[in-house]
C-alpha cells in the first residue's frame, strides 16, 4: 500500500483533474487546508539543479477538530457574592451586572404604601386590618346568625355598602322625621309600596341604618323566598316571612320591623294611579303591634313611582311564570337589560309621628273594629303625607 500510486477519483487514470497536466489544478489545491506561510529562508548561491517531476498532491480528508470545552465556573455562594466588591469587578464591562442591580425592596414597599394612601386614604392600614379580620371570621365561621337567618355583619359591610351609593347619589334621598324612630325597643314601620320592583324597601332599610343607626327587619312575601338566589340574600339581610308569629316575636325582642301592607297591588299598579294607596289588607300588622305594645310609625315615600313607570302588563305570561305581573315600561323590554336601570327620580322619605298602641290591652288585638280603625288611621296618615310631599317636591328629577 505504501508504494502504490494514488490516483484521484475522476481523473481517468491520469494525474491531476484529467487534463493531462502534471500539476494539480487550483480547485484541487483548494481542498487542502490553508497553513500559515513559512518565512522563506535566504537563498544561497548554488548551481541550478534539474527540475524534478512533482508527485500528484492528494488532499487529506478533513477530520473534525474537537473544540475545547467551555470552562463552566462553579456556582457562586452567597459568601462569594458578599466577598466580591466593586473594586474587584471589571469596571466598564458591558456584560458586568452588579449582584444588587434593580429596584431595592425598600423602594417597592414605599411605592405601594404611597399608592395605598392615595387610593384608600391615610387610614388604609386599619381598614386593611379590619378587612383581613373580617375575611378570617368568614372563612373560619366565627360569626353569628340569629334564628331568622339574619347576618348583621354581612348586612352592614356588604349590603348597606352596596345600596348606599344608590340612595345618596342616584335617588338623592331626603330624609325627614328620623327622630320619630325610637333609639331602643321595638317599633313597626308601615310604608306605602310602589316602584314596579320593590326598591323602596331597600332604600328605607339603608335610610334607617344610616340615620337612626338601627337595622330594619322587613316582612317579605312568599315569592321572595321561592327565588333561588334572592331568598338566601334576603335571609342574610334580615328579611323574614310576613306572618304574625314572626312579626310579634321580633317586635317583642326589640327589633324595628318593616311592613308594606299594599303588597303586590302597590308595586304593580299602573302609572296613572301613582301615589294612590291600595287596600291595606286585613290589618294583621296592627294586631301584632297591639299585642306587643310597640308604636306604629307611618312612613311615606315619594319618588319610587317614577323609577319604572308601569304602562302595561302581560297577565297570561305572568300566570304561566307564577309571578304577580310582567311589567311593561317605556324602556323595558324595548331596551332589554338597559331598561332595568331605574330613572334617577328625586326621593323623599318621611317618618311620621308614632301611633301608640301600648294604651290598648293585648286582648283587644282580636277586636276587628279596633283593628280596622287603627289600620284606617295609619293608611289615612300616609295618604295625606304623600299629597303634602308631592306639593312640596319641585320636580320629579329635581
Amino acid at each position: 500500500m505504501g508504494d502504490a500510486e494514488i490516483i484521484p477519483i475522476g481523473t481517468r487514470g491520469k494525474p491531476g483533474r484529467g487534463t493531462g497536466s502534471d500539476k494539480p489544478s487550483s480547485s484541487a489545491r483548494g481542498l487542502v487546508g490553508k497553513t500559515p506561510a513559512k518565512k522563506a529562508a535566504p537563498k544561497k548561491a548554488t548551481a541550478k539543479k534539474p527540475k524534478a517531476v512533482e508527485a500528484p498532491v492528494v488532499a487529506p480528508a478533513e477530520t473534525p477538530v474537537p473544540e475545547p470545552a467551555a470552562h463552566v465556573p462553579p456556582p457562586r455562594t452567597p459568601a462569594d457574592e458578599l466577598a466580591r466588591t466593586p473594586a474587584t469587578a471589571e469596571v466598564g464591562s458591558a456584560n458586568h451586572k452588579h449582584p444588587n442591580a434593580g429596584i431595592p425592596a425598600v423602594d417597592w414597599i414605599s411605592g405601594f404604601t404611597n399608592a395605598a394612601v392615595e387610593i384608600f386614604g391615610a387610614d388604609w392600614e386599619p381598614r386593611l386590618a379590619a378587612f383581613l379580620a373580617f375575611l378570617r371570621r368568614r372563612l373560619t365561621g366565627d360569626y353569628t346568625v340569629d334564628e331568622y337567618g339574619f347576618d348583621a355583619e354581612i348586612t352592614q359591610r356588604f349590603f348597606m355598602t352596596a345600596i348606599r351609593p344608590v340612595a345618596d347619589k342616584w335617588f338623592r334621598i331626603e330624609v325627614r322625621g328620623v327622630e320619630n324612630i325610637p333609639a331602643t325597643g321595638g317599633a313597626l314601620v308601615v310604608s306605602n309600596h310602589s316602584g314596579t320592583i320593590p326598591v323602596d324597601g331597600l332604600m328605607t332599610a339603608v335610610t334607617i341604618h344610616d340615620h337612626a343607626h338601627r337595622f330594619l327587619r322587613p316582612l317579605g312575601a312568599d315569592l321572595v323566598f321561592k327565588l333561588p338566589v334572592v331568598s338566601e340574600m334576603a335571609r342574610k339581610g334580615g328579611v323574614t316571612l310576613a306572618c304574625n308569629e314572626d312579626a310579634e316575636r321580633m317586635l317583642s325582642g326589640g327589633e324595628i320591623v318593616g311592613v308594606w301592607p299594599e303588597g303586590f297591588k302597590g308595586i304593580g299598579k299602573p302609572y296613572s294611579e301613582r301615589y294612590k294607596l291600595q287596600r291595606f289588607g286585613r290589618g294583621g300588622f296592627v294586631s301584632a303591634a297591639i299585642r306587643t305594645g310597640v308604636p306604629i310609625i307611618p312612613t311615606s315615600v315619594v319618588g319610587a313611582e317614577e323609577i319604572y313607570p308601569l304602562v302595561g302588563n302581560i297577565p297570561s305570561l305572568a300566570r304561566l311564570l307564577g309571578v304577580p305581573y310582567i311589567p311593561i315600561t317605556p324602556f323595558f323590554p324595548l331596551l332589554g337589560p338597559l331598561g332595568l336601570i331605574p330613572l334617577p327620580s328625586k326621593w323623599i322619605i318621611e317618618f311620621g309621628e308614632p301611633i301608640r298602641t301600648d294604651e290598648y290591652d293585648g286582648a283587644q288585638a282580636d277586636d276587628p273594629m279596633l283593628v280596622f280603625n287603627v289600620t284606617d288611621q295609619v293608611r289615612e296618615t300616609i295618604q295625606q303625607t304623600l299629597y303634602t310631599l308631592l306639593m312640596q317636591r319641585k320636580s320629579v328629577f329635581g
